[in-house]
């Protein structure tokens, strides 16, 4: 059993009681919401005549089903309109902070709550959606949940959940120039499998982690959940104090000095005892892309298709589903695989470092007859930082579109969809059947950089060739 890690330190924190069923219920020190997974629990709120308990600490913006080439209202989906006007509602009603579009700090939730200083070390966030596990990058135990756990913290302010194990994922070394945050964890997913940490808390440790910007631990976190964790973290150090130093709600004058010296004494101890620990090489990771139709079907960008021997037994049915959907063959190269649709964004990579190296590699370059790409920034700030930088003018340059803030075709609940069998380059985190908007559309995960690669180039690319 896990001790004196920062996962037991905060646990041990927010542990309100133990429950007969055993479960912890968990006081949750900040709620995200927004308008996908919102509006039924509001609903459920009413008809038992509860209200919002701790209304402060809930924080709205909507993202999923917002377009992202023209926002002007009403919406043309007419559910995407009753959503957002719900979202208005409840947020209005309940006098929860709403950054609503236009107010220049909506975005997607993930992207907007660090870069306002909402998220913290020490803290326990929840959200109803799946990459709540982003926010672990600052030392916080952050989890996804569903609708009826949106409605029970919106009227208790306490989740009920079992507590986790705890695995260090150390990874040491540099990564190579053109390997990016992205590419490390597609690579520790594909080793460890995407049910490898159901049950876990993954704690993501060592010396190529210590050198990661906030920025890159929030892609890595971000995808906990693909790999079957709960949540993930990295202990708070000084990058983290660095990053949030200044934002609206991060601790000012004397209680930020209070605040550091308490989120420094909540990282792992040295002697802290772990339920596993596995070690890796930052060198050995090269660029990688998904073949598959989960995040742990991937491959580094020089290696051929698995064969289907070569795989675990418990893994050839997959594989073998996986490559008759997105029609390809064993022991085929995946370098020169033509492609459709360039997008890079999402919770995972529409931060302003991901379009900077996304514009580093597209500058002076165009993208490919026949290929439609565009850039859609993570958040209204985003949008500004980047543009006064220029990088809109480069990627427009290049053939681009630059689009306004929002989900956009990660998940497709808005207008940015795949048609047909397309094969989308995307910088998001999911590659299931069906999940960028067409029940036969493909989709092949890897890097701003790479996608920028593939964009200019029609076929998947290996971006050290480009640098």
């Amino acid at each position: 059993m896990s001790a004196g890690t920062l996962f037991d330190k905060v646990w041990d924190l927010h542990t309100v009681q133990t429950l007969p069923s055993g479960q912890t219920q968990l006081f949750i020190g900040l709620h995200l919401i927004h308008e996908v997974t919102s509006p039924q629990a509001f609903a459920m709120l009413r008809e038992r005549g509860l209200a919002v308990r701790y209304p402060q600490r809930t924080v709205a913006t909507v993202d999923h089903i917002v377009p992202t080439d023209r926002q002007t209202r009403p919406f043309a989906d007419d559910l995407a309109e009753q959503m957002m006007a719900e979202l208005e509602k409840n947020t209005r009603e309940n006098n929860i902070r709403f950054y609503n579009i236009g107010s220049g700090k909506q975005g997607i939730v993930h992207v907007i709550a660090p870069e306002q200083g909402l998220t913290q070390p020490g803290m326990t966030i929840a959200c109803g959606d799946s990459h709540t596990s982003t926010h672990g990058a600052f030392g916080a135990i952050a989890f996804g949940i569903g609708t009826s756990q949106v409605r029970d913290v919106l009227a208790t302010q306490t989740l009920a959940l079992n507590k986790l194990k705890v695995r260090r994922v150390e990874v040491n070394g540099e990564l190579p120039p053109g390997v990016y945050a992205k590419d490390l964890v597609l690579h520790l997913i594909r080793k460890l499998g995407v049910k490898g940490g159901v049950g876990y808390a993954y704690e993501y440790g060592g010396s190529a982690f210590d050198a990661m910007t906030m920025e890159e631990r929030m892609t890595v976190c971000n995808m906990s959940i693909e790999g079957g964790a709960r949540c993930g973290y990295v202990n708070p150090d000084q990058t983290t104090f660095d990053y949030l130093q200044g934002r609206e709600f991060a601790p000012q004058g004397a209680d930020w000095d209070k605040a550091v010296a308490w989120w420094r004494s909540l990282a792992s101890d040295s002697d802290a005892v772990y339920d596993d620990v596995v070690t890796f090489r930052a060198e050995e990771i090269e660029p990688t892309v998904t073949w598959g139709i989960t995040p742990g079907q991937g491959v580094g960008v020089t290696e051929i298709l698995p064969t289907l021997e070569s795989l675990p037994p418990g893994e050839q049915d997959l594989a073998e589903e996986a490559y008759a959907y997105m029609r390809l063959q064993p022991g085929q190269p995946l370098l020169g695989a033509p492609v459709d649709v360039c997008f890079v964004g999402s919770c995972t990579n529409g931060r302003l470092s991901d379009l900077q190296e996304a514009a580093r590699v597209a500058k002076g370059r165009r993208v490919a007859p026949g290929v439609k790409a565009f850039i859609v920034p993570g958040s209204e700030q985003v949008k500004r930082q980047a543009e006064a930088l220029g990088l809109d003018q480069i990627f427009q340059a290049a053939g681009f579109e630059w689009r306004e803030a929002g989900c956009s075709m990660c998940l497709a609940m808005n207008p940015d969809k795949l048609e047909g069998s397309q094969i989308s380059a995307s910088s998001s985190n999911r590659n299931f059947k069906g999940r960028q908007g067409s029940a036969s559309g493909r989709t092949l995960l890897m890097s701003p950089a790479m996608v920028v690669a593939a964009a200019v180039t029609g076929r998947v690319t290996d971006v050290r060739d480009l640098l």
